[in-house]
């Protein structure tokens, strides 16, 4: 009864006083990763710990007792990590609520659909108890596209098939025309010489991010801030572009610092029914030596190298590192999603690779002259022509300050902007299909 109360009032008794050692574990750190597609909290420890989650849904909070531990330190840096922007959660209370069982209440700002789960050690981390807080409303990224190409924030709706909306968001009145890559005002919804009159949608998938920082350069650089500030670059010269009167429209993955699984990656693009995919990523090695930027396609056989094979294992494991809740998602039809690649699609993927890899080189070095073929976990999105970018090895100290550089991001944000283009010009996007994701 006394435990009921204290959940229905939110109440928490802090036991400040107790020593600050953990029985069965040690808490290490605590992270809170904020993001509008949903939250993450993690309590990593030393020994796996034993949670027991209760969802309140009025006022929504979610309440954990953590078994076999006292307050420590570590756990109680939690209430100050909450940003206020935070948009999800409200809050975060700690206590003792027994001898050896913390609980921990988090407050929420709306309804939500929790996921508690345990991951065991990998890479650099020990044990992490994982709080997934997804919003019962889910974002629809296709209708977050079309709201924003249309800039009234007016949503799709079932009278307006999605797929339509896409292709008259080009022919709104009063929509100011981009650049053409020709240099050349455009008007927007103007028909095309050889292509259609629609909106070209390409997916910017910046790597890594959230739990999985990717690979960290000599000073400390690391790969998913990297990477995010290049998608910036290179999702605004992409809207302010037309190809053959085409207006262009970036998508991103991730816009923040926060973890998304692989195979939701290529989910994404195919909700927006993307025309590209365009991974970036920044190389790593064990030595410091290797420089130059690469492009990289799917492959349904063998890798093209055994540098290629060993960069897409590599690449592979980021749901390993991320945090990935296996138990949330039905494997075997993931596995059958990822395995509808195409001939055709990997074709216009090389296409798109040695069109990106030529302009890469005018600004840049090469670290191979071809665009390498892989089983790329991220590229088997069946429909969309998808490459990945390692835009240079983060590994190389002269590189990683080049990665630094403004000038530089700015140069190679160009010069895939020109690849983007060029593909585009030489192969028109063909009418639109409503596709399932």
């Amino acid at each position: 009864m006394k435990r009921r109360t204290l959940l229905q009032t939110g109440s928490i008794v802090l036991a400040l006083g107790l020593p600050h050692l953990a029985r069965g574990a040690t808490i290490l750190t605590v992270r809170v990763w904020p993001a509008p597609e949903y939250s993450r909290v993690t309590i990593e420890s030393d020994g796996a710990l034993t949670a027991r989650p209760q969802f309140v849904p009025s006022p929504p909070r979610l309440a954990v007792d953590i078994e076999g531990i006292t307050l420590n330190p570590a756990l109680k840096e939690l209430v100050a990590k909450v940003r206020a922007d935070d948009p999800n959660i409200a809050g975060i209370r700690v206590g003792q609520f027994a001898p050896d069982v913390v609980r921990l209440v988090i407050d929420l700002k709306l309804p939500i659909r929790p996921q508690v789960f345990k991951l065991t050690p990998v890479a650099a981390y020990q044990h992490r108890l994982v709080f997934d807080l997804y919003p019962l409303q889910e974002i629809d990224p296709l209708e977050a596209l079309i709201a924003q190409r249309l800039g009234d924030g007016a949503p799709a709706t079932a009278a307006d098939p999605l797929g339509d909306l896409i292709v008259q968001q080009a022919q709104k009145p009063g929509m100011s025309a981009p650049k053409s890559v020709a240099g050349s005002a455009a008007p927007t919804g103007a028909s095309g010489q050889n292509g259609t009159d629609r909106l070209i949608i390409v997916a910017l998938d910046p790597g890594h991010g959230g739990e999985d920082p990717g690979a960290i350069g000599p000073a400390g650089t690391r790969e998913k801030d990297v990477v995010l500030r290049l998608a910036h670059l290179l999702r605004d010269r992409i809207n302010a572009t037309t190809v053959n009167g085409n207006t262009m429209r970036a998508y991103l993955t991730r816009d923040a610092d926060f973890f998304v699984p692989l195979q939701v990656r290529v989910q994404k693009a195919r909700r927006v029914q993307a025309d590209l995919f365009v991974s970036l990523h920044a190389d790593a090695f064990f030595t410091p030596d290797p420089q130059g930027a690469s492009v990289f396609a799917l492959s349904q056989g063998g890798a093209s190298s055994s540098a290629a094979r060993w960069m897409a294992a590599k690449e592979n494991k980021a749901d390993q590192i991320g945090g990935l809740n296996i138990k949330a998602k039905d494997a075997s039809v993931l596995r059958a999603m990822l395995d509808m690649s195409t001939t055709a699609q990997i074709n216009d993927s090389l296409k798109l690779g040695k069109t990106l890899l030529g302009e890469i080189g005018r600004v840049g070095k090469l670290h191979k002259p071809r665009v390498e073929q892989a089983a790329f976990a991220v590229l088997k999105a069946p429909d969309i022509p998808s490459v990945l970018v390692e835009a240079a090895f983060i590994s190389n100290p002269t590189e990683e300050a080049k990665l630094n550089s403004e000038a530089y991001q700015h140069q190679l944000a160009d010069a895939l902007m020109r690849g983007i283009a060029g593909y585009f010009s030489k192969n028109p996007p063909l009418a639109r299909n409503r596709v399932s994701s």
